[in-house]
């Protein structure tokens, strides 16, 4: 996305108080509204529903101290108006960010430069990528949650690095193939 923002301690804490004033009630609320946002996105067809989703709730996390004084109703219908937003511009992007991997790639030659990619990225992000991406389900959000306690982080600093981390394998994948004459 074109805007990102870390969100802090202290950005999440109002987040979770504009939610409900109970914590634990609050917290239960956004698990809730988090898996709507991305049972949306992937209804609309982005594959990247979890950053869309990341990137909807940091821009509400931001905007919390101007619209929490005026704002009346549910919260999550706060939420649907700029994850609208945020779906309409990656839409927009589609057509520059993404061009067709040539014809004549195979599978077989994607995966040979996928694996010298990982070969670049330091040990400690390689390790984070393969963990976040282990399991599925429930296994997948438990072992999230264990690796973020590991590493002193939130999730949503886990889901932003293993973002990152992936982007670059992402660029490093797109030049392999565009160098490795076909077979």
């Amino acid at each position: 996305m074109t805007n990102q923002w870390d969100t802090t301690q202290e950005g999440f804490d109002g987040l979770l108080g504009w939610l409900d004033d109970n914590r634990d009630q609050a917290a239960k609320k956004y698990e809730i509204i988090r898996r709507r946002l991305m049972k949306m996105f992937t209804c609309r067809g982005c594959w990247e529903a979890e950053d869309l989703t990341d990137e909807t709730i940091n821009r509400v996390t931001e905007k919390i101290p101007e619209v929490v004084p005026n704002y009346q109703g549910d919260p999550i219908l706060y939420f649907y108006g700029v994850a609208r937003k945020v779906h309409h511009e990656w839409l927009r992007r589609q057509n520059r960010v993404l061009p067709p991997l040539p014809t004549d790639v195979t599978d077989e030659r994607a995966y040979e430069c996928l694996d010298r990619c990982m070969e670049t990225v330091p040990e400690k992000s390689r390790h984070l990528l393969v963990r976040y991406y282990e399991n599925e389900k429930q296994a997948k959000i438990d072992d999230r949650k264990t690796l973020a306690d590991e590493l002193g982080i939130g999730v949503n600093a886990l889901r932003i690095r293993a973002h990152r981390i992936r982007l670059l394998l992402r660029e490093c994948v797109k030049n392999c193939i565009e160098q490795v004459p076909a077979i």
